[in-house]
């Protein structure tokens, strides 16, 4: 079986921008579309300020392939959403990446 496809995205959103609306926009789209396996979010509260490096939030979307990935990224919706997201973030880091498990659950 092929390994799970991951997309991970960290950010500093903003300041004026109302993050909780983008990230319900994003959990919206991510329901929408059935190549999302999984979708999570989450806020940093532990962390020093030193080792975030400013970001603040960390996204991660799961797919079941790398073609899944690739399709997600073309369809009109997600391009749409991106248009908007650029505009939201102060910056961003993006990883796409094949999962490999080391603990299963």
């Amino acid at each position: 079986m092929a390994n799970e496809f991951k997309h991970l995205v960290l950010v500093k959103f903003k300041e004026d921008v109302v993050v909780e609306d983008i990230l319900k926009q994003l959990e919206k789209l991510a329901n929408e579309i059935d190549l999302v396996k999984s979708f999570v979010w989450g806020k940093d509260t532990e962390s020093h300020e030193m080792l975030t490096q400013g970001y603040t939030h960390a996204i991660i979307m799961t797919f079941n392939s790398k073609e899944d990935y690739n399709t997600y990224v073309s369809h009109p919706k997600d391009v749409q959403f991106s248009a908007l997201f650029v505009t939201v973030i102060d910056k961003a880091v993006v990883l796409n990446f094949p999962a490999v498990s080391g603990k299963a659950s």
